[in-house]
């Protein structure tokens, strides 16, 4: 089985190592240090990607980062899919994807619960705070990170709480916490 890691690195810094090191000690019970095998090459924002399986580190490569624009959303139902560790072969959510029609991205809804989107965690402000989901296919290495901050709560999110939101943002290792300010959803 093979893993990935995407780690973001800016103007010669990268980024939150040290969790991106335990997401991969909770994946295959190694303790690796990334830092010996990444570094930013430049001051441009890279994503770095970090293939690995059991025994280690298998390849790193860097690319170009450009964030994506997304302003709409399909609400996907999906009782079934188990996306726990950060599989190299996206096959699963790939085709969730698909299911996307005109919108931007997906929003997954697993046994009546806001998990992810296709690429991020997902984050509601339901106006006294920021809450995740308790239940998100993927423990993403920023919202542990917000959550250990305690700058966002766990909470289970059902599709009302998610219509009723004041805001929502989206949150993963290139994006960090990125309001989206004018969004809309369907079914």
């Amino acid at each position: 089985m093979q893993y990935f890691e995407t780690i973001k690195c800016d103007d010669y810094e990268v980024f939150n190592l040290d969790y991106h090191n335990r997401r991969i000690a909770n994946t295959i019970g190694l303790n690796l240090n990334l830092q010996e095998y990444i570094y930013a090459p430049s001051n441009e924002l890279l994503r770095c990607k970090v293939i690995y399986n059991e025994e280690g580190i298998e390849n790193v490569e860097y690319f170009k980062y450009k964030k994506r624009e997304i302003k709409s959303f399909k609400l996907v139902f999906d009782d079934v899919i188990d996306y726990s560790k950060k599989y190299l072969d996206r096959t699963l959510l790939d085709d969730l994807y698909k299911q996307r029609e005109n919108a931007d991205e997906i929003i997954i809804i697993k046994n009546g619960i806001v998990s992810d989107t296709s690429i991020a965690n997902i984050v509601i402000f339901d106006g006294n705070n920021w809450i995740t989901s308790t239940s998100p296919l993927l423990f993403g290495t920023t919202r542990a990170r917000l959550l250990d901050d305690k700058a966002i709560f766990e909470k289970d999110i059902t599709v009302e709480m998610l219509k009723k939101a004041e805001k929502i943002a989206l949150m993963n290792a290139m994006i960090d916490f990125n309001i989206i300010e004018d969004y809309s959803f369907f079914l």
